[in-house]
């Protein structure tokens, strides 16, 4: 049989490895201004796109949209030509990817610093870049999906079928979740409220973890980390399990984020139940990993290289063992809303995706460019700063949220709460001063990788088309003797792609559309009101500036929390929240019962200086929303939003609407003037502090709750 001629296209392989390793910086650095803004206040600058509740959303979505994203189309562009034995189906198709991806990412960076922001966590973008993302991301199935169509190599390796569960599982969470009700260019309104848009937040929260930042770089694991042992893969049947069992299990696990919260309690229980069945598929994945290099390991002592894969494996296996636990009740009440959480994430983050990726561009752009790496001594200093990095950034980390559980929880022999709020505060901001050591080590390793692979590419000469040849696909397929039964889904790309379809929906199905259709679930509390218009635009104020991001608006029936916070949150208070704002991590109090707690001269200070009212906090100040006035406007446009997402304003009530909300800013205007402090009804601190003012205040003794 005659082989055929084509060639690799290695060019978009190198745009996306250039991607990968500049926004990888900018995401880290933003990180690190965020994290150390928590020891040096100051750092927040008194400027709105500079604080830590705007750049905390700019890391998290640069760090795994741009830095892991594009780490995953480079790995997915080289490896799958290779394994398909053919090139990209469509040069055209990967230009508009490329710069498709880069101009979503540009975008959204500029408009989370604006503010603009859904206020879900990793969901953050509006509704133009959720459309936008969702056309690029068939753009990238289509071009691998032709590519495999018109492969010359029969049988679909492993890593193929992580690139095919992923591309399918990220789109139906992508669409799911991005369901809103647009009020401007740039503002919209959760489709879900409450209960049920913190399930579906979670289940796309929990499985962005499990099919962006996990299942795609399994595969990327399945391909580079043979190459770099030059060792076959340890058991094909491992794959199979590893493959199949974890689509299915991961996507039930979400609930596991709302222990003890208001989520019912049936939903609670199996996100349980299948985040402790996810350790078998996970750490069969990982020990495939590590026994692929069986009669490789005398050279993971000098090879950077598989020094990197050694420990981004570990890594998933520790990350993928400590979710698991972090899903039983008894733990999950020592961890929800510390630091533990931002500790086990970083652990993936840092450890897994960060190392395997180091390792992927160490061996992978030596060979794009026909050279060597420039030096082996620098990878490998770059490994242990990276080593250190991740040792000192996770331990405080650690170490800081027992410290915050144990001092949340302590009482004293009179039954009074041992500590304020504060004071557990102030006792964590040495460990967070040290979890910034622990980033600035991490990132000096990624500046030296940067010198390091810019010598590299220097030195050598770079193949834009990289010639190959392979015998084309026969037509029909002659099997001599018993073959494993696998083998016939793995020809398939089709069929693979449905059945993974399936297999990741059931989970999603079963759990969300009960708790959507049985009313049960969620019990009305007739005390519970619309916003007024003034409490709506204050509400969107909080979740501009990123308030969700340090404070909850959830009180768990703990006896240290309702203590401090007051009653226990119900199911019914939420369901005119879109989108909800339980929030995932209190270095601030929880604010779901703050209204009427103070008065109206306590928040203004407070938003002004924090540290008048609370000597030694390390809230940025707000001093814009003092100058910024409250854009009428849209009033009209959020009221009709919110009625048509089930928010029962009366009919024609956009006319009057302003009017009302005038009214109510200027009796908290005069309130404050009694105070002396002179501010007018319009500006966007009246509106913030007419939403904190009604937290909680709907939930009271004499509440008459309805199930139905």
């Amino acid at each position: 049989m005659s082989l055929e001629k084509f060639s690799y296209d290695n060019r978009t392989v190198k745009w996306f490895a250039y991607a990968c390793i500049g926004w990888g910086l900018v995401g880290m650095l933003a990180g690190l201004w965020a994290a150390l803004a928590l020891v040096l206040p100051d750092l927040n600058l008194g400027y709105a796109p500079t604080t830590f509740g705007r750049l905390r959303p700019v890391h998290t979505n640069a760090v795994i949209f741009a830095f892991v994203g594009n780490g995953i189309f480079m790995g997915v562009y080289y490896s799958l030509q290779r394994l398909c034995k053919a090139r990209m189906f469509s040069d055209l198709l990967s230009k508009i990817h490329f710069w498709g991806w880069q101009a979503i990412i540009a975008g959204g960076a500029i408009t989370l610093l604006m503010g603009c922001t859904t206020g879900k966590e990793y969901a953050e973008l509006e509704w133009p870049f959720d459309i936008a993302i969702t056309l690029i991301w068939v753009v990238f199935g289509a071009n691998m999906l032709g590519t495999i169509l018109r492969r010359r190599e029969m049988h679909l390796y492993v890593a193929i079928w992580f690139y095919i569960g992923t591309w399918v599982a990220i789109a139906m969470l992508h669409i799911v979740n991005s369901f809103e009700m647009p009020v401007s260019f740039l503002k919209s309104y959760s489709w879900y409220a409450g209960v049920q848009d913190a399930l579906v937040q979670w289940w796309y929260g929990h499985n962005a973890v499990a099919f962006f930042l996990t299942t795609p770089y399994l595969g990327l694991m399945y391909y580079f980390v043979p190459k770099a042992a030059n060792r076959p893969v340890y058991s094909y049947r491992w794959s199979i399990i590893h493959f199949w069992a974890l689509i299915f299990i991961y996507i039930w696990a979400g609930p596991h984020h709302l222990l003890y919260t208001a989520l019912p309690e049936w939903a609670q229980s199996l996100g349980t139940v299948f985040s402790i069945m996810l350790i078998a598929p996970s750490w069969g994945g990982m020990l495939n990993g590590l026994l692929t290099l069986r009669g490789a390991w005398d050279r993971v002592r000098e090879d950077a290289i598989l020094k990197f894969f050694v420990v981004a494996l570990t890594c998933y296996g520790m990350a993928t063992f400590e979710g698991p636990m972090l899903s039983l009740k008894n733990v999950n009440a020592i961890s929800h809303y510390t630091d533990w959480t931002i500790a086990h994430v970083h652990v993936g983050a840092l450890g897994w995706n960060g190392f395997l990726t180091f390792g992927i561009l160490y061996w992978m752009l030596p060979r794009l460019f026909s050279t060597q790496l420039y030096s082996r001594k620098w990878a490998n200093t770059h490994f242990w700063l990276g080593t250190l990095g991740i040792i000192f950034y996770v331990i405080p980390l650690y170490w800081a949220a027992f410290t915050q559980s144990m001092m949340w929880k302590q009482f004293t022999p009179e039954g009074q709460l041992k500590f304020q709020f504060l004071e557990t505060v102030a006792t964590v901001v040495p460990m967070y001063a040290l979890r910034g050591l622990g980033g600035v080590l991490y990132i000096s390793g990624v500046v030296l990788m940067i010198f390091n692979l810019a010598k590299t590419v220097r030195s050598g000469s770079f193949v834009a088309n990289e010639p190959a040849e392979a015998a084309p696909l026969p037509k029909e397929v002659h099997t001599h003797g018993k073959s494993h039964w696998h083998n016939w889904i793995e020809r398939r790309p089709i069929q693979l792609a449905v059945f993974s379809l399936i297999v990741v929906g059931i989970g999603g199905i079963l759990e969300l559309i009960p708790t959507f259709l049985v009313r049960s679930n969620i019990p009305t509390i007739t005390s519970v009101k619309p916003y007024t218009p003034l409490e709506l635009h204050g509400r969107d104020v909080y979740i501009r500036e990123g308030c969700y991001t340090c404070h909850s608006q959830m009180i768990r029936p703990f006896r240290d929390e309702v203590a401090r916070y007051g009653e226990y949150s119900k199911a019914g208070e939420f369901i005119y929240d879109h989108p909800f704002q339980w929030g995932s991590k209190r270095t601030g109090p929880d604010l779901a019962r703050i209204g009427g707690k103070y008065p109206h001269s306590w928040h203004y200070n407070h938003m002004l200086d924090p540290t008048s009212m609370s000597p030694g906090s390390i809230m940025p100040q707000y001093p814009w929303l003092f100058d910024e006035k409250i854009d009428k406007a849209k009033t009209p446009a959020m009221i009709n939003a919110m009625r048509k997402l089930g928010v029962p304003y009366p009919a024609g009530y956009e006319a009057k609407a302003n009017a009302d909300m005038q009214q109510q800013g200027e009796a908290i205007a005069a309130a404050l003037k009694k105070d002396k402090l002179e501010v007018s009804s319009d500006k966007e601190i009246v509106a913030l502090i007419a939403y904190l003012q009604r937290l909680g205040t709907d939930i009271k003794s004499n509440t008459i709750v309805e199930k139905k």
